[in-house]
C-alpha cells in the first residue's frame, strides 16, 4: 500500500514538474528573443551615436568674433562658369557675412586664368576628388565642402550651391532671409513611388526613415556637423544605393539583366534619410530654397524620367523671373503635404536661389539688375 502510495505522489510530483518546465522554457525563449531584439536595438542606436560622436569639436571652435556668415558651397566639374553674376553678388554684399568654398576637379586651380572674379580665386579644395552623377562621390563632395567650411566658426549657416545656379535677390536679402530662420531648409518627403529603398539596407537604415529630396540644401551649423560625423550611413549608401548602368546597344541582351539591377540616386537621399533617422526633421524647413524647374521628357532608349529644365536668354525674362519669386508654397504628393513658405510664421518667398542657368541667361540676370548693379568691366576681362 505503502509503495502504490509512493507511485502515486511520484507520478503527482512529476504532473506538477511537467508545467513548470514548460513555463521556464518558454520564459527563457522570451528573454533569448527580447534580449535578441535589446541588442539590435542598441546596435543600430550605437551605430547612429558612434558616427556622430566621431569627432569631439572643442567649444572653443564655435566662438567667433564679427557677424555670423553664409558659407557658400559650389560643386563644380571645374570652373565657376557663372563667376561673373556670383561676383556681382558678393561685390553688392559685405565681405565679411559671407564665405566662398569650391569643390571642382582633382589639381584645377581658381585663379587669374580661370575665373573673372576675385571671390572664387584660390578658393577651390586642395582635397577633392573626381565626381560622377548618381554616384556616392557626389555625397563624398559635399561633405568635404562641409567639412571645409565648418573649420571657420563665424559659418553658422551653409548654402549648397551647383555650377549652373543663380540668386535671384541681392545679397542683403538672401542674408537676413537665412540668417532669420533657427532651421535649415531641406527638401525632404517620403519616397513611396520610386523604389529606391534597397531592404537590404535594415537594419541600419530602416525603411520608415528613408526620404527623398533636392539636394541643393541650406543648413544650420550643428546639422552640417550631423552630415561630416557620419560614416554609418553613408557606408551603407555607398555599398547600397547606387545609380542602374544606363543602357548601352553594344551589350546586347547583357542590359536587360542590367536594367533589372536596384537603382537608387545617392545624393536625393543621403542628407534627407540621415537627418530623419537622427530625428531632426522638426528642426527642418522641409523645402529648398533653390527653384528647379521639371520637364518630363524621353528618348529612345530611356524611359519617361524628370530632367531639369536650362534656362536660356530668350526664356530667363523678367515676367519668368517674377513668376518665381511669386511662389509661395509647394505641394508634396507623396504626403498630401502643403508646405507654406515661412520663416517665424512671416509669409516670405520659397525660393532664393534657381537652377539651371546658362551663361546666356546669367547675362540678363545681370542686365536687369536682378542682384544688384552690374559694371560692364567685369565681363571685359574674360577667363580663356
Amino acid at each position: 500500500m505503502a509503495g502504490k502510495r509512493r507511485h502515486v505522489s511520484t507520478r503527482f510530483c512529476f504532473n506538477l514538474k511537467l508545467p513548470l518546465i514548460l513555463f521556464i522554457s518558454v520564459s527563457l525563449s522570451c528573454v533569448v528573443v527580447l534580449g535578441a531584439l535589446f541588442s539590435l536595438h542598441c546596435n543600430y542606436n550605437n551605430s547612429l551615436s558612434s558616427s556622430s560622436s566621431r569627432v569631439t569639436r572643442s567649444p572653443i571652435s564655435r566662438v567667433f568674433q564679427g557677424p555670423p556668415k553664409i558659407a557658400f558651397l559650389f560643386l563644380v566639374r571645374r570652373n565657376v562658369p557663372l563667376d561673373f553674376l556670383w561676383g556681382t553678388f558678393f561685390q553688392n554684399g559685405d565681405v565679411s557675412r559671407f564665405s566662398v568654398y569650391v569643390h571642382s576637379a582633382p589639381g584645377f586651380v581658381l585663379d587669374d586664368s580661370t575665373t573673372r572674379s576675385h571671390f572664387f580665386k584660390s578658393r577651390q579644395l586642395t582635397n577633392s576628388i573626381q565626381v560622377s552623377w548618381g554616384e556616392s562621390s557626389m555625397i563624398q563632395a559635399e561633405k568635404l565642402l562641409l567639412e571645409a567650411a565648418l573649420e571657420d566658426p563665424a559659418n553658422q549657416r551653409f548654402v549648397l550651391l551647383s555650377d549652373s545656379c543663380v540668386p535671384l535677390y541681392n545679397f542683403s536679402y538672401v542674408y537676413d532671409y537665412v540668417m532669420a530662420s533657427p532651421r535649415s531648409f531641406v527638401d525632404s518627403f517620403l519616397d513611396v513611388k520610386g523604389g529606391r529603398y534597397n531592404p537590404i539596407m535594415s537594419p541600419k537604415i530602416p525603411r520608415e526613415k528613408w526620404r527623398k529630396g533636392s539636394q541643393w540644401i541650406t543648413l544650420v551649423r550643428s546639422h552640417a556637423e550631423v552630415i561630416v560625423d557620419d560614416d554609418v550611413i553613408f557606408s551603407v549608401f555607398k555599398k547600397y544605393c547606387k545609380r542602374r548602368p544606363p543602357i548601352d546597344f553594344r551589350k546586347g541582351k547583357l542590359n536587360l539583366k542590367l536594367q533589372k539591377q536596384h537603382n537608387c540616386i545617392p545624393d536625393e537621399h543621403y542628407v534627407q534619410t540621415l537627418l530623419a533617422m537622427h530625428g531632426l526633421e522638426a528642426e527642418l524647413e522641409r523645402r529648398s530654397l533653390t527653384y528647379t524647374l521639371w520637364n518630363q521628357s524621353a528618348t529612345r532608349t530611356e524611359h519617361k524620367g524628370w530632367h531639369p529644365m536650362t534656362f536660356s536668354y530668350a526664356n530667363a525674362s523678367p515676367q519668368r523671373i517674377k513668376e518665381m519669386k511669386g511662389i509661395n508654397h509647394v505641394y508634396y504628393e507623396t504626403e498630401y503635404r502643403t508646405e507654406w513658405c515661412r520663416t517665424n510664421s512671416t509669409s516670405v518667398p520659397c525660393f532664393l536661389f534657381a537652377r539651371k542657368f546658362s551663361q546666356g541667361a546669367a547675362m540678363r540676370l545681370l542686365s536687369e539688375e536682378v542682384i544688384g548693379h552690374f559694371e560692364i568691366s567685369a565681363m571685359l576681362d574674360t577667363p580663356p
